[in-house]
């Protein structure tokens, strides 16, 4: 419950701070213990501004709804839309079965609000330049809303390619009406402002400012960008740095790390803070519909949410046998009497056992809420954290570049370190990987990716860079997918509001 009431508080502050638009307020009086000191906000509007940005980041479009759930997550062959045959047929065709199609409204909204944030930041920006001021920490907030473009144009030119770039702050609408500029461009931003973010951001915050962009948060990402572009030499140095930081272990079991006790824990390098309270237990304002999009699908007191991204029963045969991952990420349900199907039970730690008619695997364990917060709060669980980056993460980045630059040995010991956290005491499940072939431990790390990060935000995007997208899709029956559809669709709405100034992507003209 110390972990819940921190990040309310931690919310609430920033919440404040938006509001009132100064800095001089109780909170940002006490004098912080990390590495980063923080006196009166001398900037004016500028820290609100970086605040109204981590709002942002929990919006339904970009990493709690169905947009984000789709692009990211439904064109793999571990995931699907889930919930009924007749909730959402359009979205099963386009994402699940790959029927793109430019008038997509999901398109749209994902765009938008990448380029939102992306509107913020270059506003933010501006106003830095042209402020005089001796405010120590004005480096900082630049850095944050540099990392925040940085990730917007990373999610833009993963699912597009070339887009617009626009780095400059907006006044007119007109302005950013400009063409596509190529994705090397893209990267060429993406890797300077990831530069100073990681040159900039402290290392730790303060307890109220948890959650707050890091130092490490910033060195993953680029770790992250460089393995999209399977640049194998700056995403090892990259992720080496945060392993070797000393600052992120992985001292929590896995089954606990998507709990309520296992927010902000120790392999947490970037986590979107939310919460609810009794007298706002539904509200997105201070919280998400990322577990309401997700939850179970069921009547009385299994009508937990949408029931919108689904596991598939492939990915529950992905799991070795015994692996302790299984059960902390899939939820096994019962069909209703219409449907005599009916999965394992386990669903531990709760022993519930959901009843849904929904036409997926599994619902997503990362996501489900405890039947005691639920009871105080609300169904939907406006409260739970949304976890962007995780250190298992970088330990298999670490991993996979080893091995593609030849040293086994380094790949071996960081995926083990993976497996042993999941293994726990019990020897007698995940052996230890020892093979020194390098086509061997290549497909062992993917098999781990997979199953480590299992529902997460990257499945089909590893597919794409791994050359293998056609091959998995088409065995998992997904078989409409082409190599073109690594890329989406420029939505046809920006297309039409340009005027012809914006291009749709040659394979959809």
């Amino acid at each position: 419950m110390k972990r819940f009431l921190n990040k309310y508080i931690t919310i609430t502050a920033i919440a404040f701070v938006i509001i009132s638009l100064f800095g001089c307020n109780d909170f940002l009086d006490r004098r912080p213990q990390g590495d980063f000191t923080s006196d009166d906000d001398k900037s004016g509007g500028i820290e609100g501004g970086i605040f109204g940005i981590y709002g942002k980041m929990r919006s339904y479009s970009l990493t709690a709804g169905i947009p984000a759930f789709a692009i990211h997550c439904f064109r793999s062959e571990d995931s699907e839309k889930g919930s009924t045959v007749t909730d959402g047929p359009d979205q099963a065709a386009m994402y699940d079965n790959f029927e793109y199609t430019a008038s997509n409204g999901l398109l749209g909204s994902y765009w938008e609000t990448n380029y939102s944030i992306i509107t913020d930041c270059n506003k933010i920006l501006r106003d830095i330049k042209n402020m005089q001021t001796d405010d120590k920490n004005i480096k900082v907030y630049e850095a944050e809303a540099r990392f925040f473009r940085a990730y917007c144009y990373f999610n833009l030119v993963r699912a597009w390619g070339d887009v617009r770039l626009i780095d400059f702050a907006v006044d007119d609408q007109s302005q950013s009406n400009i063409p596509k500029s190529p994705a090397a461009d893209i990267y060429k931003l993406i890797d300077e402002d990831l530069a100073f973010a990681v040159d900039n951001l402290p290392k730790s915050w303060p307890y109220i400012y948890i959650g707050r962009l890091t130092w490490g948060a910033a060195r993953s990402m680029q770790a992250r960008t460089y393995m999209m572009r399977n640049d194998w030499g700056n995403m090892y140095t990259a992720a080496q740095d945060v392993i070797n930081s000393g600052i992120y272990n992985l001292n929590t079991p896995s089954d606990q790390v998507f709990t309520d006790n296992g927010e902000n824990c120790g392999e947490s390098i970037f986590e979107l803070q939310c919460t609810a309270t009794p007298a706002q237990p539904a509200s997105s304002t201070i919280g998400s519909q990322f577990s309401q999009v997700q939850g179970v699908r069921g009547s009385g007191i299994y009508d937990l949410g949408w029931g919108w991204h689904m596991a598939t029963l492939e990915l529950g045969k992905a799991f070795e046998k015994g692996d302790p991952r299984k059960d902390a990420t899939l939820i096994y349900f019962r069909r209703s009497k219409d449907e005599k199907q009916t999965l394992e039970n386990t669903n531990k730690p709760y022993g519930e056992s959901p009843i849904s008619t929904a036409m997926g695997g599994y619902f997503n364990k990362k996501a489900y809420t405890n039947p005691t917060m639920r009871a105080k709060y609300t169904k939907s669980g406006f409260w739970v954290n949304i976890r962007l980056i995780r250190y298992p993460d970088v330990l298999l980045m670490a991993a996979e570049a080893a091995n593609e630059l030849g040293n086994t040995t380094t790949a071996l010991n960081y995926l083990e370190q993976v497996r042993a956290h999941a293994r726990g005491a019990d020897a007698s499940i995940l052996p230890e990987v020892t093979t020194t072939d390098k086509t061997e431990l290549r497909e062992a790390i993917q098999h781990e990716r997979r199953v480590e990060l299992a529902l997460e935000f990257d499945r089909f995007y590893d597919l794409v860079r791994w050359g293998i997208a056609s091959k998995v899709l088409h065995a998992a029956g997904k078989t409409n997918y082409q190599p073109k559809h690594a890329l989406l669709p420029i939505p046809q709405t920006e297309i039409d509001k340009s005027k012809g100034v914006l291009k749709q992507n040659p394979d959809y003209i």
